[in-house]
């Protein structure tokens, strides 16, 4: 079956980088369960360890929104859904984000009281083959069981969300960052209780949670801002995305076109595009030159789902018209 979002046909490198992606994220699940299992039978009172267990929790959020979203983006357009279900990506990143900014929010919150009382959190021990163990060991050596792997599929689905940008991709290669150094803070914390200093186990929980705030703002805010129509960016939300200069400059070496300006949305994988083109004088395109040009822009990046042509004698403020000239939002 051809690998496709909405309409738009995947080329093979692409359709190659989602069945690697949907493996990657089935493979995530089945390790999210067995390190949420584990950890929590090593969980004891301590505060880190509790940060760990629910920050392994929300890091089953990306992976699921990802194939489910993926379902729903193949279907093709429909009267009521004109643009496709592009926009499910957008809604599934929303949501992770929501849901790490509200656990970051009460860990903080969770954390700092037992900071502020004074809390010493006892680590007791376990009768193991009849030998007495310290419960820290168990707790140390599971999360340092946790700490290889997401570092590997942390850095697989980076490259994959940039091949097939999306954005929720890249917001669970940053839970798996957010995975491996929680784990290391944690080893951290329960270490700083072996030794006395009962503090360090709230401070490592401390530290965690605000990894999780910090990932939730940062996707909170990338997730609103595309679903407000902001400007395409890369995937990682860094930079403006190249492909609105690419298909500027193409339409400008047009012969019959004196001025272009375009706007870009992004749509969760693909792009909605308008170009706004001034003609020179005496030389407005025919149908199968706009054809023509509107087939060459899709050429350009398979991300180009869906774009409009639009002639206009002179161009919206918003796409390098003259200052105070909404001429896009008018009729003429």
């Amino acid at each position: 079956m051809t690998a496709r979002f909405g309409r738009t046909e995947l080329p093979d490198r692409q359709a190659r980088s989602l069945k690697r992606a949907e493996r990657f994220e089935w493979l995530t699940l089945g390790y999210l369960a067995i390190s949420i299992v584990l950890v929590y039978f090593v969980i004891g009172s301590s505060q880190a360890m509790k940060a760990a267990w629910i920050e392994d929790l929300l890091s089953l959020a990306p992976p699921i929104a990802f194939l489910v979203a993926i379902r729903i983006v193949n279907r093709r357009p429909t009267d009521r859904y004109p643009y496709g279900f592009h926009r499910s990506i957008g809604v599934a990143h929303l949501v992770a984000g929501v849901a790490l900014f509200a656990m970051g929010t009460f860990l903080i919150v969770d954390s700092a009281i037992g900071l502020f009382r004074l809390e010493h959190p006892p680590i007791g021990s376990v009768q193991i083959f009849g030998q007495t163990i310290w419960l820290g060991w168990l707790m140390m050596a599971v999360m340092a069981l946790t700490i290889p792997l997401p570092i590997y599929f942390g850095r697989v689905k980076m490259s994959l969300a940039k091949e097939l940008h999306d954005k929720v991709l890249y917001a669970d290669a940053d839970m798996n960052k957010a995975d491996w150094t929680t784990a290391v803070g944690t080893i951290v914390g329960v270490a700083g209780i072996g030794i006395g200093w009962w503090w360090a186990d709230a401070a490592a929980a401390l530290f965690i949670a605000a990894g999780i705030l910090r990932d939730g703002v940062r996707n909170m805010r990338s997730a609103i801002t595309d679903l407000m129509d902001t400007r395409a960016t890369t995937f990682d939300g860094d930079r403006p995305h190249p492909v609105t200069a690419e298909i500027d400059t193409y339409l400008r070496a047009l012969p019959w076109a004196a001025e272009v300006g375009s706007r870009v949305r992004d749509e969760g994988h693909v792009f909605h595009v308008e170009s706004f083109i001034v003609p020179r004088h005496g030389r407005t395109p025919s149908l199968r030159k706009l054809r023509e040009a509107r087939d060459g822009c899709i050429e350009l990046d398979w991300k180009v789902q869906d774009i409009v042509l639009v002639l206009v004698d002179e161009l919206p403020e918003e796409v390098g018209g003259p200052v105070g000239d909404r001429q896009s939002e008018r009729n003429r």
